[in-house]
C-alpha cells in the first residue's frame, strides 16, 4: 500500500495530548491544516519533518478569557499571545464586544491566530440606552434581545456580562436571564465577570447560577478570585458552592489567570452609580460638592471593607493624562506630589485622576494593576479541576505603558512555576486546563485535543526550558520556551521566532454553525 502525502510530520514528540492523560511517545501527521495520523511509525510521505527530539508535542492553547477588539486590529500577529503557545483566543468578554461582528471581522487582516468572541451585554445595553443608570423600558429590552440574537446567527459564542461595571452594573437579573435566553435559544454560554468579587462573591456566584438555571444555559465564571486581605484564605467556600451547583446538575465552570495581582479600570475604586452616563455626567458629580462628599465616604467603606491600609495596593498601568506616573502606586504618586500622607488625600487624588481623564472624554480613569488575591487562593483555585487557564490580557502594543505581565506570561507561567517548579498541577494536567476543558466549555469540537480529525493546532516545547519573563515591572518580555506553533497546520512560531504567517481563523458559535 502507497505512503499517504501528507504536508508535515512532526516525529519523535512526547505527546501530552490535551486531555489529562499521561504522555506518550510519537509522531503526529498534519495536511490540509487537519491531524491525520497518530502512531509511532506513520507510513506517510511528508513535505516538511520535524524532529521533536522528545519534547512536548501539545494542543494549541485555548485562552477563553481575552480583550482583543482594539489590539487585534493593529497587531494581527498578535505575537505576545502566539509567543506564549496561544493558538486560539475567546474575545468580548466582562460584557464588552463589537455589537456588529461583520464588520468587526472584516477590520481585521489576516490574524495570526483563531479568534471566537462573545456578545458583551454592556455594549449591547449602552448601544440601546446608554450608559444610564436605570431599567430598560419593554421596547429597549427587545431591541437589546434583538442585538444579541443577531450577533449569535452572526457567530457569537455566548453572551458575556461584566455586572461590576457600568452599565452592566445597573441590570436587574432578570435582564441578564432575558439576554442568556437568546444565548442559550443559538446553543450558545453564558460567561460572566459576576457582580462582585469580594463581600458578595457568593452571592454573585449564586446569581450567575440563576440565570443559568433559568435561561437552560452553560455558565463560565470568568477570572474567579476572591479580593482582599479581609477575605483570603475562603475560596475553598466559594469552590464548594460551586460544586454543590454542579452536583445539582447546573453547568458551571471557571477559568483564572497564574497571578495575584488582576488589572481592570481605575473606576471601580468610585461606587458604580458615580460613573454612570458620560463623562461630562461624571464631572458634574465630581464638581458637586455634597456629591463629591459622598463619593469620598462610598470609596472608604470599599476600602476598608476589603482591609487595605492605604492605596499602595493600586498601581496605574496606562494613565493617559500624565504618562510619567505609569508603574507607580496611588501612594507614591500622592507622596511624589508633596500631598499629605493619608488616606483622605489618596482618595482624593483618585478622584483627580478621574477628573483629569474625563476632561478627556474617558470615564475609566486610568488602566490599573490591583493587588487583590493570595497567592494561596490562587493555588486553591489552579487545583480545582474545572478550572481553565486564561490570561484576561490583549494584544500589546510593545513598550507600550505598564500593563499587566499576563498578556505576555499567562501559559509559561503555569508550566513554568506552578508544573515545574511548585508542582501545584502535573503536567498533564495543566495541558488539559488550557486546550480541551475550554474547547469543551466553549464547545470548539475540532480544537482542544491530539486526535484525527482535529484541526492541527499544536505547540511543541520543551518543559525544562520554557518560562515567562514579563514582571510587573517590566511586562514587556515575550515568554521562552515554545519552539514551535502551528495554527491551522501553519507554523507561527518556528525555531522559537515568529514567522510572519498569518493563517487564523474566526471560530463560528453554534448559532452560525
Amino acid at each position: 500500500m502507497a505512503a499517504t502525502d501528507v504536508d508535515l510530520v512532526i516525529e519523535n514528540a512526547r505527546i501530552v495530548d490535551g486531555s489529562g492523560n499521561p504522555w506518550y511517545r510519537g509522531s503526529v501527521a498534519i495536511d490540509d491544516g487537519v491531524i491525520v495520523q497518530i502512531g509511532r511509525n506513520l507510513d506517510v510521505n511528508a513535505q516538511q519533518t520535524i524532529d521533536a527530539k522528545s519534547r512536548v508535542l501539545a494542543p494549541g492553547f485555548i485562552d477563553v478569557h481575552t480583550h482583543i477588539e482594539s489590539g487585534i486590529t493593529d497587531n494581527p500577529r498578535a505575537d505576545n499571545f502566539i509567543l506564549d503557545g496561544v493558538t486560539t483566543v475567546v474575545t468580548g468578554n466582562c460584557g464588552s464586544s463589537t455589537v456588529d461582528l461583520p464588520s468587526w471581522r472584516q477590520s481585521i487582516v489576516g490574524p495570526a491566530i483563531n479568534i471566537a468572541t462573545l456578545v458583551g451585554h454592556n455594549s449591547v445595553r449602552t448601544a440601546v440606552m446608554g450608559r444610564e443608570n436605570r431599567a430598560p423600558t419593554q421596547a429597549e429590552m427587545l431591541q437589546m434581545e434583538r442585538l444579541a440574537e443577531q450577533a449569535m446567527i452572526d457567530g457569537a459564542v455566548g453572551l458575556s456580562t461584566g455586572l461590576l461595571y457600568v452599565p452592566g452594573t445597573f441590570a436587574s437579573t432578570d435582564e441578564v436571564i432575558s439576554l442568556a435566553k437568546v444565548s442559550s435559544r443559538f446553543g450558545g454560554i453564558y460567561s460572566t465577570h459576576i457582580r462582585d468579587q469580594g463581600p458578595r462573591l457568593n452571592e454573585s456566584i449564586e446569581e450567575a447560577v440563576t440565570i443559568g438555571r433559568e435561561a437552560d444555559i452553560p455558565v463560565q465564571i470568568s477570572h474567579l478570585k476572591i479580593k482582599g486581605p479581609i477575605r483570603w484564605g475562603r475560596i475553598n467556600e466559594t469552590i464548594g458552592l460551586i460544586e454543590e451547583f454542579r452536583a445539582d446538575g447546573i453547568e458551571v465552570t471557571v477559568d483564572a489567570y497564574p497571578y495575584e495581582r488582576a488589572s481592570t479600570s481605575l473606576a471601580v475604586m468610585l461606587p458604580s452609580w458615580a460613573t454612570a452616563g458620560s463623562a461630562d455626567d461624571l464631572l458634574a458629580r465630581l464638581d458637586d460638592s455634597e456629591t463629591y462628599r459622598r463619593i469620598l465616604e462610598e470609596m472608604e467603606v470599599m476600602r476598608t471593607d476589603s482591609g487595605y491600609p492605604d492605596f499602595s495596593f493600586a498601581t496605574v498601568a496606562s494613565y493617559p493624562p500624565n504618562p510619567a506616573v505609569n508603574g507607580l502606586t496611588i501612594s507614591e504618586i500622592n507622596v511624589d506630589l508633596e500631598r499629605p500622607a493619608t488616606i483622605a488625600s489618596e482618595m482624593e487624588l483618585i478622584l483627580q485622576m478621574m477628573a483629569d481623564s474625563a476632561r478627556l472624554g474617558r470615564t475609566n480613569g486610568a488602566q490599573m494593576v490591583y493587588h487583590f488575591m493570595s497567592k494561596d487562593d490562587v493555588d486553591t483555585i489552579f487545583r480545582y479541576p474545572n478550572t481553565a487557564v486564561a490570561s484576561d490580557g490583549g494584544v500589546r502594543e510593545f513598550g507600550e505603558g505598564i500593563p499587566h505581565p499576563r498578556s505576555y506570561g499567562t501559559n509559561a507561567r503555569v508550566l513554568a512555576e506552578f508544573v515545574r517548579e511548585r508542582n501545584v498541577l502535573s503536567l498533564p494536567d495543566a495541558i488539559r486546563r488550557m486546550t480541551s476543558l475550554p474547547a469543551q466549555a466553549f464547545q470548539m469540537q475540532d480544537r482542544g485535543l491530539i486526535r484525527t480529525g482535529f484541526v492541527a493546532d499544536l505547540v511543541l516545547f520543551d518543559p525544562d526550558q520554557v518560562q515567562d519573563l514579563a514582571t510587573y515591572s517590566d511586562p514587556h518580555n515575550f515568554s521562552r520556551g515554545f519552539d514551535y506553533v502551528l495554527v491551522n497546520g501553519v507554523a507561527v512560531v518556528e525555531k522559537g521566532q515568529v514567522t510572519n504567517s498569518r493563517p487564523g481563523q474566526f471560530v463560528d458559535g453554534p448559532g452560525a454553525r
